[in-house]
């Protein structure tokens, strides 16, 4: 990550799902998620405050305690506060349903950075994590630049913290950051996809000047890659038709070459140099299961170079090693 010391795998598991997004999972359920990821080999853990308003966390923790905690990485996000509800306040989800009774409150000071990631340990039951992210606070760049990066820019130099940066959905927030400010690492959703080369024109090429590590989300773009069906979501809503109509093209190529859709996609960010990982969510350990063989699945280079020949790839992007 950058110019630290922390490593992490290629696929890691995305921890929103634990928190009960759009949908309730049960808790012995969770478990299992996180300990198949374990049995598959994976190290990488991304979660926040704002997952399920501390549920990801809490039960992340559970799942992991008793783990060797030099195994594996962890990764967790600042810039909502969670307190608890005030008498007659009802929760607001935000997504995800059968969360705790708390609140979430913007809060890009020094003290709530620091309350927010003490509180995190705890839910987490660890003594430290690996990166931090400011979460989704491209409409508080004021408050990052005074007070919010400076605050984990000082945990880092703490050794509080190993490596910090961005978390977020746009992209060309996230190239002024990096470019402004001493990032390790940026974790961008739904921006470096088959279907999105947003991250590639403005975050990426700032990221390799600048030795910024990148972790990509949103590699299905919200569902679309997934499973290119009518009423499939992009960016969290309905997918537009021509992205619909461009999403089941790229899976009729892909079918040519006997390679899932979702593998390809799962692929194709780690084109670009910047890249060092993609976290991917799981609701349970059957997706877990294959997220993970979907990883391996071979992409021979013939995939690539036909998706440019018809215009489903634009021809400058970089395209990812044959395997």
């Amino acid at each position: 990550m950058g110019n630290t010391g922390v490593t992490v795998p290629r696929l890691g598991l995305g921890c929103a799902p634990l928190g009960n997004l759009y949908r309730a999972v049960p808790e012995e359920r969770a478990r299992d998620v996180v300990r198949t990821a374990l049995a598959a080999g994976a190290r990488f853990f991304d979660t926040a405050p704002h997952y399920g308003l501390g549920l990801s966390e809490e039960r992340l923790g559970r799942a992991l305690r008793g783990r060797d905690r030099g195994t594996y990485t962890l990764a967790t996000k600042v810039g909502r506060r969670l307190r608890p509800l005030a008498p007659g306040e009802e929760v607001y989800g935000e997504g995800f349903v059968d969360t705790p009774a708390r609140a979430r409150v913007r809060d890009c000071s020094r003290a709530g950075i620091r309350a927010t990631l003490e509180a995190s340990l705890e839910r987490l039951g660890v003594a430290a994590v690996d990166i931090v992210y400011l979460h989704d606070v491209e409409h508080q760049l004021r408050e990052v630049y005074e007070t919010g990066f400076p605050a984990l820019a000082e945990l880092r130099a703490q050794g509080v913290v190993r490596a910090i940066g961005f978390g977020m959905n746009h992209s060309g927030v996230l190239a002024r950051l990096v470019a402004d400010l001493d990032v390790d690492v940026v974790l961008c959703a739904g921006r470096w996809t088959l279907l999105e080369r947003t991250a590639f024109d403005d975050l990426l090429p700032v990221c390799a000047r600048r030795g910024t590590s990148v972790v990509v989300g949103g590699v299905y773009n919200s569902g679309l890659l997934a499973d290119p069906s009518p009423g499939a979501p992009y960016d969290y809503a309905p997918a537009p038709a021509r992205l619909l109509d461009r999403a089941r093209q790229l899976a009729a190529v892909c079918a040519e070459f006997d390679v899932p859709l979702k593998a390809a996609a799962l692929r194709f960010p780690f084109g670009h140099p910047a890249v060092a990982a993609a976290v991917v969510g799981a609701a349970t350990p059957g997706e877990v299961t294959e997220n993970a063989a979907l990883f391996r699945h071979p992409v021979p280079d013939g995939l690539w170079h036909t998706l440019v020949a018809r215009g489903l790839l634009d021809p400058d992007l970089p395209l990812p090693p044959a395997g």
